[in-house]
């Protein structure tokens, strides 16, 4: 009965925040739709265990337990009285803290990252230092609602039993259904009828020369958009308009390579697409997906660079690599392109490379040196976990279709409908002619 009163009064005090909104985050539920309750459950279990336990005492003869007897006429008594329903009060104040202080902690990204350190370095070090920094994890691993919430937790209890019993797969694959649809993600901050227009962006890439000369290519993107209200749908967001319904068949988890694809217009219409040697009866039974945002930002909180040369040529344009130090793009690409056992072995590896080579130069500036070591070791270290068989290339992004298939798994002018439209590959729909 002490146990069942007491989870009653958490749980009431609980739900009543809850419903105020003031326990926003996706783990309360756990506590109070379905840790509370359980132990509430146990509780109540109790009570007729305790009552057969009597029931067997007196049929012993041995008869009930005696109780005391409570005399509140009595001023000890009564200051007994009062100090435990106070001390009752205060424990169930304290119990309440200090489970919504666990839930607020298994919560938080410090969690997620690092109470598994090792497996989870690799995404952990990524989301860090990626735009979607200051978005929690659980904002896009947990959805809304028990169904959810539930799912979940059982992928949680998986996966610390993976850990646990160390069958955790080298690199940690990324499964699509922990991750909650675009809807209840990117929809959440990102509006998906706001036109964005044209997008100019600015690529710059960097020679192994001694000057690290520098090439810059800008691209002017037609992001566009699309509304559902006026009908209309153009740009790179075209394939987001709330009208344009796309559905595809992946050959691959990663969909990597996309074998068909099907259109249907605001006005019903609907072609199909297939790509070379592909016949309907082969892809008969296979999963469709509706496509949204995640399809092409795969990687929107763990992002990897794809090559080298690309995270490289990002250091130098960030100014964290001073481009004014001689071949510092070259040497950076082969110091961090170098296998290394582990991240002790690499920071110490990278700063002889980079020493030895820059002091057989003579008259280089220290300052300069320190510099381009540091930014090279940090290169390494948020792209390679050697622990988790992560290095360059492991983790595809979608976006473009300069270091991986991308945009051309699809625009590709292969796949074909039966009257032998294309989707096609002219870059035109896209970007403008490179500058």
């Amino acid at each position: 009965m002490a146990i069942a009163t007491a989870t009653a009064t958490v749980f009431l005090g609980l739900a009543a925040l809850d419903l105020a909104g003031y326990l926003p985050n996706p783990y309360i539920g756990l506590l109070v739709f379905v840790a509370v309750p359980v132990v509430f459950l146990t509780g109540l279990a109790l009570i007729p265990i305790g009552a057969w336990l009597t029931a067997r005492r007196r049929a012993r003869g041995r008869g009930d337990a005696e109780w005391p007897v409570i005399d509140l006429r009595q001023p000890r008594q009564r200051t007994f009285a009062l100090a435990g329903v106070a001390l009752t009060a205060v424990n169930v104040m304290i119990v309440a803290f200090a489970t919504y202080g666990g839930v607020h902690a298994m919560e938080s990204n410090a969690f997620c990252g690092q109470v598994c350190h090792t497996t989870m370095e690799p995404e952990a070090t990524a989301h860090a230092v990626w735009p979607h920094a200051n978005v929690s994890c659980t904002s896009c691993h947990v959805g809304p609602g028990a169904g959810s919430f539930i799912e979940a937790k059982l992928a949680g209890t998986r996966q610390l039993f993976h850990v646990i019993t160390r069958r955790v797969p080298r690199p940690v694959p990324p499964p699509a259904e922990l991750i909650q649809t675009a809807p209840a993600t990117c929809e959440g901050c990102h509006w998906p009828e706001k036109f964005r227009g044209d997008v100019v962006r600015a690529l710059r890439d960097y020679a192994d020369d001694e000057a690290n000369t520098e090439t810059v290519t800008t691209l002017r993107l037609h992001v566009g958009g699309g509304s559902r209200a006026q009908g209309t749908g153009s740009g790179i967001h075209w394939h987001m308009n709330l009208d344009n319904q796309i559905d595809f068949i992946a050959a691959d988890d990663r969909e990597q390579s996309i074998p068909y694809v099907r259109l249907t217009s605001r006005r019903g219409e609907t072609r199909e697409y297939f790509a070379e040697k592909v016949t309907p009866a082969s892809i008969a039974g296979k999963e469709r997906r509706r496509m949204d945002c995640m399809d092409c930002h795969n990687r929107p909180a763990h992002t990897f660079f794809f090559t080298p040369e690309r995270a490289v040529d990002a250091a130098i344009a960030e100014g964290r690599i001073p481009r004014e130090l001689p071949f510092a793009r070259r040497e950076a690409v082969a110091a961090v392109r170098d296998k290394y056992g582990d991240r002790p072995a690499a920071l110490q590896g990278i700063a002889a490379r980079l020493t030895k080579f820059y002091s057989a130069r003579g008259s280089v500036n220290a300052g300069l040196v320190r510099r381009a070591i540091a930014a090279t070791q940090d290169v390494w270290s948020t792209n390679v976990f050697p622990a988790m068989n992560v290095t360059w290339g492991t983790y595809p992004s979608h976006i473009g279709h300069i270091d991986t298939p991308g945009c051309f798994r699809c625009h590709d002018d292969s796949h074909k409908t039966t009257d032998g439209k294309v989707i096609s590959q002219d870059c035109e729909l896209c970007h403008s002619n490179p500058e």
